[in-house]
């Protein structure tokens, strides 16, 4: 019997888990890394561990510290929230070996399904309709050329060993295969830990449209109801509703059916979604199983009355089903994903501090967040802070009530995608009552609207640096964490009455700009300057140093939040590579190169 969980994830989705277990008097673990060490979620929760890193893979994708911080806490289940391992067969199997118990499917079914090669063949069994897709992994970019050729353009370049669009690449012209391959490797490897791509025909203006399920030990499965994602850019999702609307009673069958006999032919327990995509003329055609909980899942909870997270628990208890058939759905739900991105700038990802965070109310309003006023959201990881869920007693009463929610919710200190969701909740494409005008690809296709930056006091980065120093207490050494600004300060004696950046000693944090960036932000830029878009770090130079290019060439590559942004040219001219080298960290709106 489950009775203590640890939390393998951080943001909202631990906030959520915390809650649950809360529900479920169990108690919680949650673990953080350096930047997150003050994060609302390692309040949240009954316990609070470090994992003594500051990156990803060294905290969050470390299968070592996380195992060890359930043996310190004495943990005896591990929830892996979504993204990071929650689809990590290696992971769920090295649970399950401490002797602990994996919330979610078996190690097997996540190797199967959370293989979208392994998964198509076992959709091809189930009968679910599929479009052409390689046999396996393709070795590289030659082989995607091959595919190409013979299936025809467009097609997605996708990772084997991942979901919700990280490493995946639509490519449209033969001449862009070989840039879409390299970075959808280094995506997938960046965001799961396993570059292994492969490759399918890509549906033209397709919908997305997914069936949320959920399986016990005792062989019941059930479809809690659809969910429709179309509203994507980069291949990551922005608004998804449910139920999905605009289906046939035929499609709607047959997605539940298929969906229902993938999941019992991979012997699936736990909650998972089986995803698809439909064309405009109505085929429908397999896509992925995403062997975990999803980040839209509040929708159906909200239509369908489960609570996927209980029942989460439940199953990993071994207890059977709350529900015994499909439920029916009442009424209609949007979820709005609050990232921190300014879609005035192409959705371009901002780290930073959020000064305030305001949360509408009202009636059929949800505010799932990972943040508070005053959080530090660091560039390490995924963009997302937070998600307004709105629920009416139909589509159009919901889209009323989202409004002004979207209206109402605050958000200062960093650009965030509200602007966006409030033009989309009003944009006839999206509202009609007679049809369903957006698609995968359509903010990129045909969104047009300018949109204004949501919050006029950025900070491009957050100052979230943290110092550990020894105290006594008691007459034992402990070990204490705290923000260096504050170290600084008790260093700075007598001169504590002045700021931080005036006392700080030699040897303490450099200043937050880049090498090679201008030193002050009041230094007028040269036209010759070539400026990063985003904070982040270099990945590659995509010209060489001394190269002639012309403007909207493609130069470099800069890496935040887990999403590769491509530097364009400003300018025709030579190409001066600036000091930054692969893998230094870059600043916003601050020189990477010349173009004279």
């Amino acid at each position: 019997m489950i009775t203590k969980v640890l939390i393998a994830n951080r943001g909202e989705i631990a906030c959520r888990i915390a809650r649950a277990c809360l529900d479920a008097q169990l108690t919680s673990v949650a673990v953080y890394a350096g930047p997150d060490a003050d994060a609302p979620h390692v309040r949240m929760a009954d316990e609070a561990w470090s994992l003594e890193g500051d990156t990803g893979p060294d905290t969050y994708l470390s299968i070592d510290k996380l195992l060890a911080v359930a043996r310190r806490s004495g943990a005896d289940a591990v929830h892996p929230g979504y993204g990071f391992l929650s689809e990590n067969a290696d992971f769920a199997a090295a649970v399950e070996g401490a002797g602990l118990v994996w919330i979610g499917p078996s190690p097997d079914a996540i190797r199967a399904l959370g293989n979208k090669v392994t998964a198509r063949e076992i959709a091809v069994k189930a009968g679910a309709p599929l479009v052409p897709g390689s046999d396996g992994p393709v070795p590289d970019a030659a082989a995607v050329h091959e595919f190409a050729h013979t299936h025809g353009l467009p097609v997605a370049i996708k990772a084997a060993f991942g979901g919700g669009g990280r490493g995946m690449r639509v490519v449209r012209r033969m001449e862009d295969v070989d840039d879409a391959f390299d970075s959808a490797v280094r995506e997938a490897e960046a965001a799961f830990g396993n570059g292994k791509c492969f490759v399918e025909r890509f549906l033209d203006k397709p919908r997305h449209v997914e069936a949320q399920v959920i399986a016990d030990m005792h062989g019941n499965v059930v479809v809690a109801g659809t969910r429709d994602c179309s509203l994507q850019r980069r291949n990551q999702k922005l608004v998804e509703e449910s139920p999905a609307p605009f289906l046939t009673a035929d499609q709607r069958s047959r997605i539940h059916s298929s969906a229902k006999a993938i999941c019992r032919a991979a012997h699936y327990r736990g909650a998972g979604t089986v995803e698809y995509l439909v064309g405009e003329d109505g085929v429908i055609s397999f896509l992925e199983v995403n062997t975990r909980l999803q980040v839209e899942h509040p929708v159906t909870e909200e239509t369908s009355g489960i609570d996927l997270v209980r029942e989460q628990l439940r199953i990993a208890d071994g207890k059977p089903l709350s529900v015994d058939s499909d439920p029916q759905q009442h009424g209609h739900a949007f979820e709005f994903r609050l990232n921190a991105e300014d879609p005035a700038r192409g959705f371009l990802p901002t780290p930073g501090t959020v000064e305030t965070f305001t949360a509408p109310t009202g009636h059929g309003i949800r505010v799932d967040s990972g943040v508070v006023s005053g959080s530090a959201v660091p560039g390490q990881f995924d963009s997302l802070l937070a998600k307004l869920i709105v629920t009416g007693n139909d589509r159009q009463q919901a889209l009323r009530r989202a409004r002004v929610a979207l209206e109402d919710m605050r958000v200062t200190g960093i650009p965030t995608v509200l602007p966006f969701h409030r033009a989309i909740a009003a944009h006839p494409d999206f509202t009609a009552t007679d049809r369903f005008g957006v698609y995968t690809t359509w903010i990129e296709d045909e969104f047009d609207e300018r949109l204004s930056p949501s919050s006029d006091a950025a900070n491009p980065e957050p100052d979230g640096e943290r110092r550990v120093i020894t105290i006594d207490l008691d007459g034992r050494a402990v070990r204490l964490g705290l923000p260096a600004a504050i170290i600084d300060s008790l260093l700075a004696g007598p001169d504590a009455g002045r700021s931080v950046e005036e006392v700080r000693p030699s040897g303490g944090r450099v200043g937050r700009h880049a090498a090679g960036g201008r030193s002050s932000g009041s230094d007028a830029p040269d036209d010759a300057d070539l400026l990063s878009p985003i904070s982040g770090s270099l990945v590659k130079w995509l010209a060489d140093d001394g190269a002639t290019v012309s403007e909207g060439d493609g130069v470099a590559v800069v890496e935040a939040m887990k999403m590769e942004t491509t530097v364009a040219a400003h300018r025709p001219g030579t190409l001066t590579h600036g000091e930054p080298a692969p893998g230094d960290a870059v600043a916003a709106d601050h020189r990477i190169a010349t173009i004279e």
